[in-house]
């Protein structure tokens, strides 16, 4: 569950290392989970990187610490919160992903983050 003021890591390569969530935008709930589009501010960044630090992007959830329970019954759950940066065309702004990312984003229709990933879990 991933609700404002969350700091998230970033998984992929767009240069942003942390990000923090200004908001939820396509959810009339509190919480964001898997699949969940939301609304950054980058915190931390590598000075050569893509990203810039204070500037503002939309990025997927691919990880949470919380489990979340799939339609079979099984839970998932990851060891941090993490997140891919978008551009403005709901594209990754990176060009790899870094780490395992939930079948969840794939079923969102981000078909392009998971055939970047090295593992859909």
């Amino acid at each position: 569950m991933i609700q404002r003021q969350t700091y998230l890591n970033v998984a992929d390569n767009s240069g942003a290392k942390k990000v923090q969530v200004i908001g939820i935008p396509y959810a009339p709930r509190k919480y964001a989970t898997l699949g969940d589009v939301v609304t950054v501010t980058v915190k931390e960044a590598l000075p050569q990187g893509n990203a810039k630090k204070g500037k503002i992007y939309r990025a997927i959830i691919v990880r949470t610490a919380k489990e979340v329970r799939r339609p079979d019954g099984s839970y998932i759950k990851f060891d941090d919160n993490a997140c891919v940066l978008l551009n403005q065309y709901g594209e990754p702004l990176g060009t790899r992903v870094l780490g395992p990312i939930a079948r969840e984003v794939r079923n969102k229709g981000f078909t392009k983050i998971a055939s970047l990933a090295p593992e859909v879990v």
